[in-house]
Order: structure tokens, then sequence, then C-alpha cells
């Protein structure tokens, strides 16, 4: 089975993605992760201002099938959080690169989001 991995997209090995936008960064999970997760019916993600650092936890996903916890691929000050999932958040598994984005960060330093696995590196890794 092939999965969606954009190219303008950066990675984690635990399956979360960063989308840079001029000093900012766009985070998900991958289409992989929402593939494996099943239909996801909750998450649980920090509040606007929050700091979040490179590796550390963020959130919560839950799906029909798990709980997991979602880890941060960049640190920075939290800029927007997406809010259409709290309601719908079913949105991770139709749109993981879209409409299901979690949150935006200002980027603390940008050297993190070039350590990323690359689009390549990411699928590798997924066999």
């Amino acid at each position: 089975m092939s999965f969606e991995v954009p190219e303008d997209c950066r990675y984690l090995e635990s399956h979360e993605w960063a989308r840079r936008e001029d000093g900012t960064a766009r985070i998900g999970i991958t289409d992989f992760a929402q593939d494996e997760l099943g239909d996801v019916v909750f998450v649980e993600l920090p509040e606007v201002g929050d700091a979040i650092d490179k590796d550390a936890e963020f959130g919560v996903i839950e799906s029909i099938k798990a709980v997991s916890d979602l880890y941060a691929p960049v640190s920075g000050e939290v800029t927007a959080v997406n809010e259409d999932l709290f309601d719908a958040p079913e949105l991770v598994n139709e749109a993981p690169f879209g409409d299901g984005w979690m949150l935006e960060v200002d980027l603390a330093d940008e050297s993190e989001y070039e350590a990323l696995l690359s689009p390549d590196e990411y699928e590798a890794q997924l066999g």
C-alpha cells in the first residue's frame, strides 16, 4: 500500500510532519499514521501561546483502536490551533496534510526543521 508523502514537508520517525511557511511551521500527523490509528475520535492539542519543544509530547490523539501521544517535530510558540478538529476529528483521517492539520508554531530554530527526515528518508523508513 502506498501512502501520501508530500515533498514540501519534513518528517519525524514517529509519523508527525511539519511544513514550513515564512518562519512558521504547520504540524500534523502523516497519512501512514492516520491509517494505522484508524478512525480518529478525539484530539487534544496545546493552546495558542503555549511553547512546544522538539521531540516532546504536545498532545494526544485517540482513535477507535488506540490512544497515542503526539510529538513535536520542531520547537516554538503555538500561533494557531486547528479548532475544527475538536468538532470533526475525522478530518485527520480525511486530509492529514490538508484540513486535518493540527497546529502552527513560530519556529524557534530553523535548523531543527532542516534536521527532520526528508520525504525520501521518511518513505524509506516505512519500508
